[in-house]
């Protein structure tokens, strides 16, 4: 039995932020753990950025007392501009994939490109709204 091919997903976003604050938000523990992997549902009971090329992050939320894990580690960061780090969630996989933030200023705001790569075919739409549902609350924790 062959693996399913493995595909890689963009979305996009605009912010009226600056870039600075919206990149520094993703490093920042005490505004990512209102956004990044937060659930309306859940209880975000750890956040770890150690935020430095070759860092991890960890952000555990607790689901229906389930404690979930995503963790992963910083490949690249160029601030204010571009972001990148690996990702996983070891509760339901062991395997990792690669997500990298661009952005770019407009205005007196910016948007934001967020690709994922590495994510199965059947996990597409679910990833897509959920990098959404992530990217609103940023937008929400900065207006």
């Amino acid at each position: 039995m062959t693996e399913p091919k493995k595909v890689s997903l963009q979305v996009f976003h605009s912010f009226t932020a600056a870039p600075e604050r919206v990149f520094d938000a993703w490093l920042d523990p005490a505004k990512a753990g209102k956004f990044l992997f937060a659930t309306p549902t859940g209880e975000m009971v750890k956040v770890e950025i150690d935020a430095r090329v070759g860092g991890k992050f960890s952000f555990v939320e607790r689901r229906d007392g389930v404690d979930v894990a995503h963790v992963g580690e910083y490949l690249e960061i160029e601030r204010p501009k571009r972001l990148v780090f690996s990702f996983g969630v070891p509760l339901y996989s062991a395997e990792t994939t690669r997500v990298a933030i661009d952005i770019v200023p407009r205005g007196t705001g910016c948007e934001l490109t967020l690709t994922h790569d590495g994510v199965l075919p059947d996990y597409r739409e679910r990833t897509i709204s959920g990098w959404g549902r992530i990217l609103d609350g940023l937008a929400q924790n900065l207006a």
